[in-house]
Parts: structure tokens; sequence; C-alpha cells
């Protein structure tokens, strides 16, 4: 059979009407004759198979004396396409023709069909009913819609939609706008449509900007005032859109894939995988390694030192691996305090050469990493001395024991209860269990309190629930001094070197506790003014300490005493270092600042004079603080992660304006320098999030204009990627308002907004395209600060195009 399909009229309908027919059979091949009615002139012929809509298209274009190529065809649906069926796994007829099955089950009748409202279901759009549902009644030729529907006449729906011609998919879409299918769109058709495209890209848009924005598409197209647009003038809209959309994919680093592939310069000189891991992850594996390595050697020593004592006899390779752990335990004990000690971390960083072979970036990490190996030794000593040890000292052979190990035990051999009574083991054992409880709400889904942990076990979780289990370390080295001090087989000081360990780090940390709560005292700042924004962000702007220095890229602890005069919370500085004032955003993800955020909503809305009071503690060092040190910076912030890098886009901006110095010598200028270029990458989920950092975003932008230093990119998800039906008019706008008055109507700054996800394989490719030769990584850092998920899709691209090209790609993600 051979399906039919030609341009439609303002008059003619799209399909026949549909009436149950005799046939049940379910091949789309068998529908067309009944889809289409008639009148329909043949334009193009296709047999029906999994393939469908691109061979039509190469077909079509065959007719028409074109090259018939398959990228060539997706590349003109991506300009307006109402089934996405270009990307990877794209939808196919198979699909939604399964799809149909599933949903046409439950149906009774002679013919299968499926409920008018299940038509998005089937055709991918189960997000947007909505507009799922006036796109039928635009098919349907604003017939009734609440009839049901078969496959047949789906099948025509899906090969209308799908159809190759740009004008016939522009067609569908000029009679989504004419409301009275009458040829002709007024001002206020347009002002629907922008309305419902809005709503289904949850945009916020007011009645009067619907109405603006619709007259300035009236303005354009309708040169003859006749307040109203027919076919040809619409169309024209599409031109405009679509080279707009050319113009702004250039700039912003869309690339096809298949180019990518491809195209690569041939000169590059590839590298290996191992190679590039190695050079992004030698500092690392050098603390790593010599971590294990330090391990290992105090447990083969300890273990090899048991094994010429006489209580060997008695315990065997039990004894000796109890003891190889805890020596482990002593190291890590001390070792675990030192990458919390932030203050002395952040002084070290000051030093270069320190700070090139010393991942200091990674120092919660490896905090982590200590921890597990705390675990390790734990489950080794304490499970070796209550599963081996004991049962063998109260079950051994008497005269062995008597020979060995009686004296210890004042010549009395104990049980196994007695053992587990003494002061040994009893401390050892609540170590133990505050050690377990601390460990388990530190993990990650306690301390985020996530949805798939029981309602009950979500009660005491959370943040708070970490910060204060962690400070069962103060009972916890007590414990330990005591466990070290009684110990069965020995009563050398020498053999007692548990202090010995602990005594350095244990000093340093306390030191610093005490430093910090003196610093804070000294640092009760005055608000200054206090910003409620969408999303339940807080942004503080407050008073700048006297002699407080910093880099942009640092943050600071904040401590509100009306809240908790213990709990302390990191928050980027988002001020730049050259302003005379400190401001910090805080969005609620918690207890402690949904409490804050209520505070000082209550505080502003109520417009009482002064508010709640808070201290502050650093600054801290951070990973992008190193952004002075690279010619290129990447930065890539999700949501709220973005508060990093807004203060390193106002510090490349600024430092611009700044005489350099041309004096090799010269410390300050050898200390201090600006990155040639900085690119931000911005993703959030709201269009509302624009508002947290647009005064910003609207102050680097002009200060901008002149230098070029910075570009930034926003990524707003919420809205369909462009060329979908669905945003396909708000792109259109959004070139029109852009051209008019040089800002995006979206976030209302300068910075034009990217529609869908970020294609960061695009994007990184561009990048090392114009930097070929540059380490993005040495010479600039990739930061990005964010959700682990996208954080480990990120690694894995840099290390992937660092393979490709000759930019290397180096990755770090900011940790508190």
């Amino acid at each position: 059979m051979e399906a039919h399909v030609q341009l439609q009229t303002a008059h003619q309908p799209y399909v026949s009407a549909m009436s149950p027919s005799s046939s049940s059979s379910s091949s789309s091949s068998s529908c067309s004759a009944s889809v289409f009615p008639p009148s329909f002139s043949p334009i193009w012929t296709e047999p029906h198979d999994e393939t469908g809509v691109l061979n039509r298209q190469q077909h079509y274009m065959a007719e028409n004396g074109e090259a018939s190529s398959t990228a060539g065809s997706a590349n003109e649906i991506e300009w307006l396409r109402f089934i996405d069926i270009t990307a990877n796994g794209g939808m196919k007829w198979k699909d939604v023709e399964e799809q149909f099955d599933r949903l046409a089950l439950t149906r009774h009748g002679v013919e299968p069909a499926i409920k008018s409202s299940d038509f998005g279901l089937c055709i991918g759009m189960q997000q947007s009913p909505e507009f799922a549902n006036e796109l039928l009644r635009t098919l349907r030729r604003r017939m009734d819609r609440n009839f049901d529907m078969t496959k047949c006449e789906l099948y025509g729906y899906w090969c209308l939609m799908t159809d190759p011609r740009f004008d016939s998919r522009i067609r569908i879409y000029f009679d989504l706008c004419d409301k009275n299918m009458d040829g002709r769109v007024t001002e206020k058709d347009i002002k629907q449509i922008i309305t419902l495209s809005a709503s289904t890209n949850k945009l916020s848009l007011t009645h009067e900007e619907a109405e603006d924005y619709a007259a300035l598409v009236m303005k354009l197209l309708d040169t003859e005032n006749r307040s109203y647009l027919e076919f040809p003038q619409f169309r024209t809209l599409f031109n405009v859109m679509s080279l707009s959309k050319s113009s702004f994919s250039t700039n912003h680093f869309s690339i096809r894939l298949s180019r990518l592939h491809h195209n690569f310069d041939p000169t590059e000189e590839p590298r290996s995988k191992t190679e590039i891991l190695f050079r992004s992850y030698w500092r690392r594996a050098w603390i790593v390694l010599l971590w294990l390595i330090i391990c290992s050697a105090l447990f083969a020593w300890k273990f090899t030192q048991y094994r010429r004592k006489a209580a060997f006899q008695v315990m065997g390779y039990c004894l000796s691996t109890a003891k190889g752990a805890a020596e482990t335990l002593k190291f890590n004990m001390a070792l675990i305090l030192l990458p919390v000690c932030r203050n002395t971390i952040t002084w070290l960083r000051k030093n270069r050469s320190i700070n090139s072979i010393i991942p200091f970036n990674d120092n919660i990490n490896f905090h982590k990493m200590i921890a597990g190996g705390i675990v390790v030794g734990v489950i080794l000593h304490g499970g070796s001395h209550l599963a081996c040890d004991f049962p063998r000292i109260s079950d051994s052979d008497r005269m062995v024991f008597r020979q060995t190990i009686a004296a210890r035990f004042g010549y009395h051999q104990p049980s196994y209860c007695e053992i587990l009574a003494t002061k040994e083991v009893a401390t050892g054992i609540a170590m133990v269990v505050l050690m377990a409880i601390a460990f388990s709400l530190a993990t990650k889904w306690p301390r985020r309190q996530s949805p798939s942990l029981p309602k009950s076990v979500r009660n005491i979780t959370g943040y708070n629930a970490f910060w204060y289990s962690h400070h069962l370390f103060i009972p916890v080295y007590a414990l330990l001094i005591l466990h070290s001090m009684f110990l069965f087989l020995t009563n050398k000081a020498t053999e007692k070197t548990t202090w010995m360990y602990i005594a350095v780090p244990a000093v340093l940390y306390a030191g610093e506790r005490v430093f910090r709560a003196i610093r804070s005292g000294f640092y009760e700042v005055e608000i200054l003014k206090a910003s409620i924004y969408p999303g339940k962000v807080l942004s503080l702007k407050l008073q700048k300490p006297e002699g407080f220095r910093y880099l942009s890229g640092m943050y600071i602890f904040i401590q509100c005493p009306q809240i908790s005069p213990f709990e302390w919370h990191p928050f980027s500085l988002t001020s730049g270092p050259e302003d005379d004032y400190l401001s910090v955003h805080i969005r609620t993800a918690g207890d402690w600042s949904y409490q804050i955020y209520s505070l000082f909503q209550e505080a502003t809305l109520s417009g009482v004079d002064g508010y709640p009071k808070v201290h502050i503690d650093g600054p801290y060092g951070a990973a992008s603080q190193d952004h002075v040190k690279y010619d290129i910076v990447v930065l890539i912030g999700l949501g709220i992660g973005a508060t990093p890098f807004v203060s390193i886009l106002k510090d490349v901006v600024n430092a611009a304006k700044k005489p350099h110095c041309d004096h090799s010598g010269c410390r300050e200028c050898s200390s201090r320098k600006a990155p040639l270029k900085a690119y931000l990458y911005w993703v959030t989920r709201e269009q509302s999030s624009f508002d947290w950092f647009r005064d910003i975003m609207k102050e680097v932008s002009i200060s901008n204009q002149k230098q070029s230093l910075v570009e930034m990119h926003n990524f707003l998800t919420c809205v369909y990627p462009e060329g979908d039906a669905r945003s396909v008019l708000i792109s259109t706008i959004q070139a029109l308002h852009h051209a008019k008055n040089g800002t995006d109507f979206l976030s209302r700054t300068p910075v034009r907004t990217h529609f869908g996800r970020p294609d960061w394989f695009n994007i990184f490719s561009k990048l090392a395209r114009g930097h070929k030769e540059e380490r993005i990584g040495e010479n600039a850092w990739v930061f990005y600060c964010g959700p682990s998920s996208a954080a480990k899709e990120l690694e894995r691209m840099c290390t992937r195009l660092s393979t490709k090209t000759s930019t290397r790609f180096v990755f770090h993600k900011e940790n508190y």
C-alpha cells in the first residue's frame, strides 16, 4: 500500500473522519488508504519498515534531485520537530505502536483504540499533556477530540508529524496557532500559543509579557499592517529562527558529533589513556601509595614482632594479625585529623612548591579514605581478638598458659566473659560503638536524608546528625588513650606508643579549633542586606571585617547563634576580593539552612529593624582559588554550585582592568595574575534561578564588553531542546528579543540561555579546537561544583578528550 501526503490548505482536513473499521489489522501499511482522503495527491511513497521516517526523507529528496543523506535529513528535521526521531535512541513508529498496544489492551470494540487523552503518551509528550491535546485538536482540524483513536488514525498523524518537508511541519504549527482554522493567525492567536509554550516549558510569563512578545512577532512579520498573518508570512518567522539558531549554535559550541568524531586535526599526536591518567592523578597516586606503604610496613613490623612473643604459642597468628592491625589504627587515628586542619591547609596552599606536589583539593576524599582504613583496622583488630584470641586464652592448655602468659593474668586463666569485662576490652568495645555511630551517620544516604531510607531512620539523620555525631571523636580519643594504657601482654612504656602517634595531630587540631573560636569572636559581622530569592535561596551581604583578605573561590563558615551556638556551615564567597563587602548565597538543603532562611525571611517580610546575628570564620582555601595560576579556566556549576565561580568571574574582569607589570622579577606581579580566558557553564532547572546572580551577571557582562575575557553560558533544563515544537516559539522570541534589546528574555541578562541539558562532548571538543597545545588543567583547570553523578561524567569526558586532542583537560571537583 502507498501512503500519500501533501501540504494542506487552510480548509483541507489532515485525515478523514474516523470510524471503527471492520479490519483489525495492526499493520501501518493497511492503514494508509483509510487514513488519508482521496483528494491527497501522491508526493512520496514509502513501504513501512522500522527505519520509517528516514527512508521517507531519502526517498523524498531523491525525487527532488537532492542528495539522499541521512545526516542531511536529520539536520532539516532539527529545525522543527514534533517527535524526536533523529537523536540517539530517537522514537520510531515501532515504539509508538508498542505503546498503543499496551494502552489499547483494555479497550472494547471491533477495532482496538485508545482514548484521545493517551495521544501524548503514545508520541512521547506525556510530560506536556496540554500541548499534546492542543496538537491533537489541530490534527483533527478542531473537531471533537474526545472520541477514541484507532491505530490507523494514529499512524496518519505520525506520518504528518514526521514529514521530512519543513513546510509541511510548519503548516501543522501554523494551524496550531490558527485557532479559527480560517488560514489567518492574529496577534491574539500568537499570544495564546506563547502562553501555552511557556506553561509547557515551566516558564514564568505574565499576560503583559506575552502580549509584548506577540506584538514583537507581529511587528516583524505583518509588514502590510493587516493585523493577521497568512502562511507565507508565518513561514518567514521560521526563516528568521533558523538563521538565528544557526548563528547561535556556532557561537555556543554546537558542533555535530559526526564532524567531531572524524575531523580532529590529523597532526595532533594522540596520547594513551594511561599517560593521561598518570599525568592527571600522579599527585593523588603517590600520596595514596605512600599511605599504603606506611600502613603495610607498620602491619608487617608488628606482625613479625609478635610472632616471636611467648603469647604466640597460645594465640598464634590471630595475635599477630590483631597487633599488626592495631599499629595501623594508631597511625590512621592520628593521620585522619590532618586533612581537616583547614587553617593549616589554607596556609600550606600559599607555598607553590608544596601545593604542586600535595593534592590539597582532595583533603576531604583523603579523610574519607583514611576512615575506610580505620574501619578495616577495627575489623581485623577487634575481630581477631573477639573471635580468635580470647577463646584461645580461655580454652588453652593450662600448662602452656602457665608457661607463657599466666603472669599477665595473675596466674588465673580467665573465662571468655571475664576477658570481656576487663578495662582493655570494655574501652575497646565502647570505642567501636561510638565510631560505628559516627561513621554510619557520615555516609552519603543518612547525611543527605535519602528518600530510600525508612521514615523512622530519616527522622534521626541529616546534616545535624552528622555534625553532632562526628564530635563523638572527643570521647573516642579519650578512650583510645585509656585503651592503650591497659594492655594484656606488656607493661613496658616503650610499647605503649599510642600517645606518640596522636600527640602532634591532636595538639594541632585542638589548636585550630581554639584559633577558630577566638577568630570567630572577632568576626561578628553586621548584615548590610538580606535578600530572599525563588527556590528558597537566601543572599546575605555582610560587612567586610577589617584585615579580612581572601582569594576568589575561597569559602567561609557561618554560624547563627539563634539557631545553634555549635553549628558552623561552609559557604562559598560570591563577592570579589576587591569588594568592600562579603556576600554568600545559601540554598535550603537541610535543617540548619532551612532555619536560617526562615529567620531572615521573617525579618525581611516583617520589616523589623535588624537581622539575626551571624558569626563567620575563614577564609578557607578551595580548589578554584588556584584559577589565578592558569591561562584558561573552565567553570561548571550546577544549580547553586555556581556560587564559587561568580567570585572568580568578577576577579578575572577586575584584574584585566589593572595595568600589567612587565618585570618578571616583580614579586607582586608574579604572585598575582589572572586567566587569559574564563568559560562559565551554569546549568539550572528553573528559570527563577537566574534571579540569584542576575545583578552579578549584568555587572560582569558590562565589564567584559571590551576585553572579552569571559564567556558565560546558561543552560535551562526545564525547557525542551531547541527545535522541539514545544519550545520553538520560545527560541524565536528569544532571538528577536536579544536582537532588539541585547538581553535574554529568560535570564534578563546579556547572557543567552541554551535549552535542555548541555552536550559536554560538543562543548569540550570545541574548547580543544580553540586552545590547541594548551593544557586545560595545568595552565588552566576544569573546575566543577555540583552533584557527584555529573562529576563522574565530566571526569570521563576530560580523560576521553585528552586522549584524542593535543589539549589536556584535568578535572577538579569542589569539596568542602
